[in-house]
């Protein structure tokens, strides 16, 4: 058998296995408008994606993955439950030669249910597990929806929050942002001398001094930002409790109950994740009938932050050393993005029928 051939025998293989799961088989275009991706995905993955421009329908983008274009259809004239299964070419731009395809096959399955989300996060999980036995991957689990309840709780001003949801999943940026709003970092020597110029005179005066307005930023909303900056300079700093908390939520990592274990100690000082870290205990019930063991479970509270924007609860992948096999998660929010006033709890993934193939043939 080809390679190839092996590949698609593997996805037809995984495919028939969803369907048999009661997922029912869907499609989506490969060309799709690129605006509503990026949107959704963050500008981020336009380094990440094949764009071009269609001199009728605008910016176009060959399909990085499927979740988006299967919300979108099910939002328009889905079950109420329903499950969905696909088998598909995804495209992915990558800034060097190597071992990454740019086009390959991706398998999902999705869950849209309001019952009981943790139960179909738990069979998602489970039945991935089953698929991929005897592969000898690592399964890693985290929940974007903690870290979220906690910028939520925090006592900060509503921008500031907004600014590390809106960072979440790109570290660094996040890491940077919550030095700063806690006093941790001192305010970078070129800002503190913007926040002096504008302190010390009128915006509208320092912008026609500057000269001709370069770029698309009107006066407006040149002198809308400098107002944001000076009040955001004036806001007091996040509570070195919460902060603390924070730190500490972002190094978490452990085997799942002793996970939850330390996150019931956080929600003593941070009571805006108790929900979220109910949702997490009640996971670990559902996955522990499902036969997974819990015990063993790796759960990282950082995991997921790099991968796509619209995931908002339980993330997991399937590793083989720093290669992701699988993936997925919850993304509740997205289906109120694109349900028009309404939404339904959702949760699917994706498995890379390439990389399983190639470890069958290695095994």
């Amino acid at each position: 058998m080809t390679p190839k051939a092996a590949i698609r025998a593997e996805a037809d293989r995984l495919f028939a296995a969803f369907q048999a799961a009661g997922a029912v088989p869907v499609d989506a275009d490969i060309l799709l408008p690129a605006e509503t991706l990026l949107d959704l995905y963050g500008e981020d993955i336009r380094a990440k994606a094949y764009v071009t421009t269609d001199p009728v329908l605008g910016e176009m983008m060959l399909r990085p993955d499927f979740t988006v274009p299967v919300v979108q259809a099910h939002m328009a004239h889905g079950a109420d439950p329903a499950r969905y299964c696909y088998s598909g070419e995804v495209f992915r731009a990558q800034d060097h030669l190597g071992a990454q395809a740019r086009e390959s096959l991706q398998v999902g399955f999705e869950i849209f249910d309001r019952q009981a989300p943790e139960r179909a996060d738990a069979e998602v999980f489970a039945l991935f597990g089953a698929l991929l036995a005897g592969l000898n991957l690592r399964a890693v689990t985290g929940d974007i929806g903690i870290l979220m309840a906690a910028v939520r709780g925090i006592s900060a001003s509503d921008k500031r929050k907004a600014a590390l949801l809106r960072h979440i999943w790109r570290p660094q940026r996040f890491r940077a942002l919550l030095d700063r709003f806690s006093g941790r970092a001192p305010m970078p020597a070129a800002r503190a001398a913007l926040l002096a110029r504008l302190a010390g005179g009128a915006p509208a005066d320092l912008i026609a001094a500057a000269g001709p307005l370069i770029g698309l930023r009107e006066a407006d909303e040149i002198a809308a930002r400098a107002a944001t900056l000076l009040e955001d300079a004036k806001a007091a700093p996040i509570s070195a409790l919460e902060a603390a908390m924070l730190y500490d939520l972002l190094q978490l990592q452990a085997p799942a109950p002793a996970a939850l274990t330390h996150l019931r100690g956080i929600a003593v000082h941070l009571p805006a994740i108790l929900p979220a870290v109910d949702r997490f205990a009640a996971r670990l019930e559902a996955l522990q009938s499902h036969g997974v063991a819990v015990v063993t479970l790796a759960f990282e509270a950082s995991h997921g932050r790099t991968a796509m924007e619209y995931y908002d609860g339980f993330v997991f992948s399937f590793l083989h050393g720093e290669e992701v096999v699988a993936s997925g998660g919850r993304y509740d929010a997205l289906t109120a993005v694109l349900g028009q006033g309404r939404s339904i709890p959702a949760v699917g993934g994706i498995i890379r029928p390439h990389l399983v193939a190639a470890l069958r043939g290695a095994a």
